[in-house]
């Protein structure tokens, strides 16, 4: 598995010879990095400073471009992200919440962008798919380890509890083919 970058440039080591040229070239990687994925204003900042030929006056200055040109919005990004990880896999609010705190986004975004993806995908639907997919692979629990099996892995999904069990509950009242 591939580790995380964590190569910090300190200031005294940065030489920005031409400022033009370090302009453009910033400019064209932001560019690339966006067009190999979608990335927040911060995440896309911290990968920009990696370069020795840059520094933090050109790049906040291509933010700000790219903001302009609507490349850079955390909100819509935020929006996607949590849309695009329900669709995905389903899964509860706490895994999102989880998933959505790792991108270097502020806390109100991720609230409001989670908050809008439940009203598209509903958690009572999103919990009856991981059901079925589950009593696919693993067939309907049988015994008191197989349904402590299944809660646990519905609770690993980020579903709150009391959901779990109304939805369990269901279970042992059905049939299935």
């Amino acid at each position: 598995m591939w580790g995380k970058r964590t190569r910090k440039v300190d200031d005294a080591n940065r030489v920005v010879k031409d400022p033009i040229r370090s302009r453009e070239r910033t400019m064209n990687r932001a560019v690339k990095l966006l067009a190999a994925k979608p990335r927040s204003v911060k995440e896309l900042r911290d990968r920009l400073l990696e370069k020795l030929w840059t520094n933090d006056e050109i790049v906040d200055a291509v933010l700000e471009k790219l903001k302009e040109y609507k490349y850079l919005d955390d909100e819509q990004y935020a929006r996607d992200l949590a849309v695009s990880k329900l669709r995905q896999k389903p899964q509860g609010k706490r895994r999102l919440q989880q998933t959505m705190s790792q991108k270097k986004l502020d806390k109100e975004t991720v609230a409001s962008a989670i908050t809008e993806a439940f009203e598209k995908l509903p958690e009572e639907e999103l919990i009856e798919l991981a059901i079925a997919k589950r009593l696919r692979l693993k067939g309907k629990p049988e015994t008191r380890e197989e349904t402590k099996k299944f809660y646990d892995h519905l609770l690993r999904q980020g579903f709150g509890f009391d959901l779990i069990r109304e939805k369990m509950n269901g279970i042992a009242n059905r049939e299935f083919e």
